[in-house]
């Protein structure tokens, strides 16, 4: 039998880039990591995101916006911050989960200014890819690749 990493993904509202994340992880990666997202607030999910998502073939649209607090007691053997300012503020986690920073753009952020969605989807749609491409690299591209939580080192 197959074991699992867990990973939290871990922003600011757990509207966009850690949803996003969570959905090419289940999209991508589904057979070998368990995951979440959760945020240091909610703020509801981006309809942005949920469009951009779509687009590349995955549904988030049944995803809410968690808060981390749901997730403190849980094993997780990594909790990726997405954002800068959840990297700064990410909360402790027991056991042997490794906090690692992986920032992204914050698509909402960079389409403040565009006069047109589509111009705003660009935002969208690029910090997709870099995320998918992100996830395609897991679980090789984490540090120190520990075992899951549960089994010997």
């Amino acid at each position: 039998m197959k074991q699992t990493l867990n990973i939290l993904f871990l922003c600011t509202g757990n509207s966009c880039r850690s949803q996003m994340a969570e959905g090419w992880t289940h999209h991508l990666k589904d057979d070998v990591i368990n995951c979440r997202s959760a945020g240091i607030e909610t703020h509801g999910l981006n309809p942005l995101a949920v469009k951009a998502m779509a687009e590349a073939g995955v549904d988030i649209a049944h995803h809410t916006s968690q808060l981390v607090d749901e997730y403190l007691d849980e094993a997780w053997d990594f909790v990726v911050t997405v954002c800068g300012h959840a990297h700064e503020t990410c909360p402790m986690f027991p056991g042997k989960a490794q906090v690692i920073h992986v920032g992204f753009d914050d698509p909402p952020a960079l389409a403040r200014d565009e006069a047109t969605e589509e111009g705003a989807m660009a935002h969208y749609r690029r910090v997709r890819d870099e995320i998918r491409a992100f996830v395609e690299s897991l679980p090789g591209s984490l540090p120190d690749n520990p075992k899951p939580n549960g089994t010997e080192p």
